[in-house]
């Protein structure tokens, strides 16, 4: 098609000789100097692709602007998080109208014997900032808070930020009696950052050049960090490191982990120079995790079943030859974990799909029967909030669904009892009840039923008229759970059916559900979320020629993947963060993260199975001269998680092979040049960033109307 003078022409990116050769197999990549970001000729081309991009939809600027102002109208800009008793103290989070970021405060419990006032507009009496975001960001681009803790006295204050995106962060330290800042000279560490209990030595974790935690180290508050002891080096490249503390404080916790291997060691709080005990040595493919609770260890793992088994064990255990039975997951259960308090503990699990909360009672004489939460949604998700104190019998919990807004429920552990504490408030027009989810079966290639969730307008027809959008993730047994969002409201009140693929690679389904959507068989998660898009169309959720799909990280992986083999199924496809160039990534272990990822996907340097396959589902590898839905791709400079290169490559690519109009179904590249993975930091410049990228899926497909 010979395009108008006045459309505009996107960036050519140049080819240059590149050859990579393994296994015998030699594949030209001409694209792959874009890998550089450093370059100025690198970054003239994402600059250039920006112009372009915002050039070619400039006539979506009302739509932009329209779904902003919906966002902002829904939202409380002044509010309140529930207030958590811990101490002395109500800590809670505080967003002012006007401001970007959000305040880290604090209330004391001698003013306030029960819960403060959650209605209110203004600062609670007898309030503390510790943390003001706005005021640490100062005037950065970019700004996120990488860990917050605070002292076992409450009197001080340990905070990282980064100001770039690429999740390096500096730490401070605070008096929080006096203000006085007391370190701020340690930088470029990993998350999380642990108190001993006299609040007089830090722990904090350091990264490798492939941005791994790999080292812990012992830091003497306000003392030279040239001083500061290692106390655990990593060395294998397949471990990442969390650090932590037991809810009574009695123990720091250092969580050592692969994709399908972990070892927990414990170092009393109160001994900082002690040495950490290994609660069970790793053994390949044994997964637990542990909750410390007074003389007993409360130990969720798999060594004996892959959906995890509920054990004990003495405080002081060293072996899992220790281990002792409490209750074993039962078919379509898989255990994740546990938190006790004196007289409860309660484990998360995943029941039938869904997230749930089953509760034992604890007393001296052992564990009791142990009863399940229930709740009237058939899609929910639910999980505990933040519950410091042990000692209280009543725990908060968190629940939402695709149409019940974020909650906050106080429940009786010992009675049952429930109390909606704060539901997230949505403003201007919201009414839940024009809303309705669903969960419908699409049936893969294979046979495997797969869940699709799928919410609307109760006044959209399920008569195959409506828009549809479709997205899923399934990768590193992370699931897609049911969730409430604000910006979400934009597109249903537009009339599209919005549709969740639940596909394997995710964790939703148990283990199983993981383990049949990696390595060898990764390719079932593209086919899955193939046969999720046939269902919408087949069963007239959605009209099969107005169908979008949108992932991100992995799940624009999926995208990629999927468009490749069925681009026919699809009117726009929006992949954020795209790990479109995987094979490419995963040959490549100085790049960070590879050598980790290694379990996800295989190794294709040693194995040419895993080479063959990987080359025959990688995105960039695998577009073909015929027609595609039109292309939105989203990325960050700084993004250290999945390279801009990877989307400016697989975008290049298919400008240079794809058959469909690039008039009507056109291919952008959005490069954010001040962010990480995460995209662009503060709620406005995010909402924004929502608006743009919405407004181009919502013009494909024909819905840039509110119903």
């Amino acid at each position: 098609m010979i395009m108008s003078e006045a459309t505009p022409q996107p960036p050519v990116a140049a080819t240059e000789d590149h050859v990579r050769v393994f296994h015998g197999d030699r594949v030209l990549d001409p694209y792959e100097w874009l890998r550089d970001g450093e370059s100025p000729r690198v970054q003239a081309h994402l600059e250039a692709e920006n112009a372009y991009a915002e050039e070619r939809t400039s006539h979506l600027a009302p739509l932009r602007a329209a779904i902003f102002s919906e966002i902002k109208s829904r939202v409380k800009e002044t509010d309140l998080s529930v207030p958590v008793a811990d101490g002395p103290w109500w800590y809670y989070g505080r967003t002012i109208e006007g401001k970007s970021y959000g305040l880290h405060c604090r209330a004391p419990r001698a003013v306030h014997a029960e819960r403060p006032n959650l209605a209110a507009d203004r600062p609670i009496e007898g309030e503390e900032v510790l943390l003001d975001g706005n005021v640490e960001a100062g005037d950065s681009e970019f700004f996120s808070v990488g860990a917050l803790a605070i002292a076992p006295d409450h009197n001080r204050l340990a905070f990282a930020t980064d100001t770039t995106g690429d999740e390096r962060f500096d730490l401070t330290v605070r008096d929080l009696s006096t203000g006085q800042v007391l370190d701020d000279r340690i930088r470029g560490i990993g998350y999380g950052v642990v108190f001993s209990t006299d609040g007089q030595w830090l722990f904090y974790t350091r990264l490798d050049d492939a941005w791994r935690p790999f080292q812990v180290w012992r830091h003497r508050v306000g003392a030279d960090p040239a001083g500061d002891v290692l106390v655990h080096q990593e060395d294998d490249e397949r471990f990442w490191m969390g650090l932590g503390s037991s809810r009574d404080e009695r123990w720091l916790t250092l969580s050592l982990g692969t994709k399908t291997t972990s070892e927990v060691r414990l170092l009393p709080a109160d001994d900082p120079e002690g040495e950490w005990r290994i609660v069970s040595p790793r053994r390949e493919g044994v997964e637990y995790d542990v909750e410390p609770h007074g003389s007993r260890l409360f130990i969720v793992h798999n060594r004996d079943h892959v959906e995890s088994d509920l054990a004990w064990a003495p405080v002081d255990s060293t072996s899992d030859a220790d281990w002792r039975l409490v209750q074993a997951s039962a078919a379509g259960e898989r255990f994740l974990g546990t938190d006790a308090f004196d007289a409860h503990l309660v484990l998360s699990l995943r029941k039938d799909g869904l997230t749930s909360l089953r509760v034992f009672p604890l007393s001296d004489s052992g564990i009791g029967i142990p009863d399940d939460l229930t709740f009237d949604e058939p899609i929910h998700s639910v999980g505990l909030d933040a519950n410091p104190d042990p000692s209280n019998p009543k725990v908060l919990v968190g629940y939402e669904s695709f149409v019940t807004p974020g909650s906050v429920l106080e429940i009786d552990l010992a009675t049952g009892d429930r109390e909606l504490i704060k539901q997230q408030p949505v403003l201007a027009d919201f009414d839940a009840s024009r809303y309705v989810q669903h969960r419908a079966w699409a049936n893969a290639q294979d046979g495997t039923r797969v869940p699709v969730s799928i919410v609307r307008r109760t006044d959209v027809p399920a008569d195959g008229s409506a828009p549809g959008l479709l997205t899923a993730y399934g990768a590193y047994e992370i699931s897609s759970d049911p969730y409430f969002s604000v910006a979400r409201l934009s597109v249903l009140d537009r009339g599209v059916v919005y549709a969740v693929a639940h596909v394997r690679g995710g964790g939703e389904m148990g283990r199983h559900w993981y383990d049949h959507g990696k390595l060898l068989e990764k390719p079932n998660t593209f086919s899955d979320t193939v046969a999720a898009a046939r269902l919408l169309g087949d069963e007239g959720w959605v009209d099969p020629k107005r169908l979008g799909l949108e992932g991100g990280s992995a799940g624009g992986l999926l995208v990629g993947a999927v468009v490749n083999q069925a681009p026919e199924l699809f009117r726009v496809a929006h992949a954020s963060v795209p790990f479109v160039d995987a094979l490419n990534t995963i040959l490549r272990p100085e790049l960070p993260l590879t050598i980790g990822e290694w379990e996800e996907w295989g190794n294709p340097i040693e194995d040419p199975e895993v080479y063959a396959c990987m080359k025959a589902y990688t995105p960039y590898e695998n577009v073909t001269a015929r027609d595609y839905p039109a292309i939105l791709a989203t990325t960050s400079l700084h993004d250290t998680r999945v390279f801009f290169t990877e989307p400016a490559k697989w975008v290049a690519r298919l400008r240079a092979t794809v058959t469909s109009d690039p008039e009507t179904r056109p291919i952008l590249l959005r490069t954010e040049m001040a962010a990480g993975h995460g995209g662009r930091s503060g709620r406005y410049a995010a909402w924004e960033q929502i608006a743009w990228e919405w407004s181009v899926v919502l013009d494909q497909l024909g819905a840039t109307e509110t119903l």
